[in-house]
Parts: C-alpha cells; sequence; structure tokens
C-alpha cells in the first residue's frame, strides 16, 4: 500500500462524504411526498435545479476518478476499506452544512464503527492478489452480489424511516462494492492497452452497476438520516470489497495470532452499531431540518406513517 494509494482513496472519502451530505440536505429541502412515480419525476427534477443536489452528484463523479486511481495502485480490500473514513469526514462536514452538530454520543459510536473496522483491517492485512479476475470467479462473485442486493431492496420495501435507510443503505454499499471491482478490472485490463480495457465488458457493466448504486443511494438519502444510512453504507462497502476481493482477485487476510485484534475489531463494530442505534440524535434526526430556514421556523422532512 503506497502514500499514493492511501492518498487517493482518502480524497475518494472525503469526497464521497460531501457529496452524501450535500444531496441529503437537497432530499430536505425537496422531500417526498409519495403519490407515485409522477410524484417521483417531479421531485427529481426539482432536485435537479437545486446546486446542493448538483454539486453532490459532481462529487461524486470526482470520488470515482479518484476510486480508480486508488485501485489501480492498490487492492480492492485494501483501498474500499480506506474509505471508512468517509464516516468522520461526513460527520465533519454534516455539522457544518446543517448546523447542528450529532451530540457526544453519536460521534463515539461513529469513531468505535471506523476505528474497529480500521483496526480489523490492519490486522487483517489483506495481500495485494491479481490485477484481473478468471472469468468463473466474476459468474460466483457477480450472481452473489447480484442475489444480496435484490434480497435487500425486498425487505426495505414494507419497513420505513431508519430500518428503511439502512437497508437501502447497506443495498447501495453491496453495489458500490462491486462496482469498485468491476473498476478494477476494467484498470487492470489498462496495461495492456487501452483497447484492452474498451474492448472489454467489465468498462461498461461499472457503469451500469455504478447507475443502480446511485439510485439505491438517492432511496436511502429520502429515506432516513445519514445516521442510519451512512454507517450501512460505508462499513458495508468496505467489508463487501474484502469478500469480492478474495473470490474475484485471490486477496486473502491474515489468520493465527492476528485473529484476537480482527475479533476485537469486529466487536468494536458491533459496539458502534449499538451505541449508534440507541444514540439520540439517531431519533432526533440531525440532518432532518433544512439549514437555511429562519430561527424558529423548521422545515422537516415528513415521514410516512408507519404500517
Amino acid at each position: 500500500m503506497t502514500a499514493v494509494t492511501v492518498l487517493l482513496a482518502l480524497l475518494a472519502a472525503l469526497s464521497n462524504a460531501s457529496a452524501s451530505v450535500l444531496q441529503r440536505r437537497a432530499a430536505v429541502q425537496e422531500p417526498d411526498r409519495g403519490g407515485g412515480a409522477g410524484s417521483v419525476v417531479r421531485r427529481f427534477g426539482n432536485l435537479l435545479r437545486r446546486p446542493s443536489w448538483l454539486a453532490g452528484a459532481g462529487l461524486l463523479a470526482l470520488s470515482s476518478l479518484l476510486q480508480a486511481g486508488a485501485l489501480a495502485t492498490g487492492s480492492l480490500s485494501l483501498v474500499q476499506p480506506l474509505l471508512a473514513a468517509e464516516l468522520l469526514f461526513t460527520l465533519a462536514v454534516g455539522s457544518v452544512v446543517f448546523r447542528r452538530r450529532p451530540d457526544p454520543r453519536t460521534w463515539l459510536a461513529f469513531v468505535a464503527l471506523g476505528g474497529g473496522l480500521a483496526l480489523f483491517l490492519l490486522a487483517a492485512a489483506p495481500s495485494p492478489g491479481t490485477t484481473t479476475a478468471r472469468p468463473g470467479a466474476w459468474l460466483l462473485g457477480g450472481c452473489g452480489a447480484l442475489g444480496l442486493v435484490v434480497l435487500l431492496v425486498l425487505a426495505a420495501r414494507p419497513v420505513r424511516g431508519a430500518s428503511r435507510a439502512a437497508l437501502l443503505g447497506l443495498a447501495s454499499a453491496v453495489t458500490f462494492a462491486t462496482t469498485a471491482a468491476l473498476l478494477k478490472e476494467a484498470v487492470g485490463r489498462l496495461g495492456h492497452g487501452p483497447a484492452a480495457m474498451f474492448g472489454h465488458w467489465s468498462l461498461y457493466a461499472t457503469g451500469a452497476a455504478g447507475l443502480v448504486a446511485f439510485l439505491l443511494l438517492q432511496g436511502a438519502l429520502a429515506a432516513g438520516s445519514l445516521t442510519a444510512s451512512q454507517p450501512a453504507l460505508t462499513l458495508g462497502d468496505a467489508l463487501t470489497s474484502v469478500v469480492l476481493g478474495w473470490v474475484l482477485f485471490d486477496e486473502s487476510i491474515h489468520l493465527g495470532l492476528s485473529l484476537l485484534p480482527e475479533a476485537i475489531g469486529v466487536a468494536l463494530i458491533g459496539g458502534g452499531s449499538i451505541g449508534l442505534a440507541q444514540a439520540s440524535s439517531a431519533a432526533g434526526e440531525w440532518d432532518a431540518t433544512d439549514p437555511t430556514a429562519s430561527t424558529g421556523s423548521t422545515t422537516a422532512v415528513p415521514r410516512p406513517p408507519r404500517r
């Protein structure tokens, strides 16, 4: 893992976090009022006129370019977990944009989640693996990821609020991880010349998977607070990437004595998840109020009634 890989991955994390915050702000200013497909189209058209939403879309594109550069110099199971820094960047940027700091319990929960993941990956020390995957490996990894995304989307349909945001965030995470794996496959072929990359299916599958991940992300941002969707999005992306790195690119992790710090890391991730679920800001939804509204007047995102 080179300094360039780390720098590109962290810049991608910052860009992605800023995109999530800005697009969440746009979702707050243009709430989802239901009413069928026509309402969805009108809402999306209104979002396209929001400068914060457009800025978020631009930052997502920039994040993809930075991620491609990182994947060209580092392994999937190292680059993607580095994006866990997105959690802290989200809190930092979100507290400025929404002018409301999350409470200390939420900060501690995020730190536990990010720290636990960092400890796990440092102990696991994934190996570089290969630059491209075998076709048979893609059949296994691709079908597995697709099946998991479908199950998560189906599970999210009957629920509302934080649960829906978390499930759609996790579905988006799995799709983003798959997109990263496809991107790594594509850039791995660039060493044989541009024709090898542009003539391979992985480059175009990257675009299709990225579009699906983007749409799932929009659903997660509209469904609930960032405190519900962002941990599932970031940590799900990292952990799924470790699995895909093993299945597709023969990347491996350390076992033996490394199992102890890995177990501690997993415990921190679990404790952080519980703390986040119980944090008062998760119920108060610190990012559910339009920051441009005048003092004493709030514009909260209306939530559909529970079934």
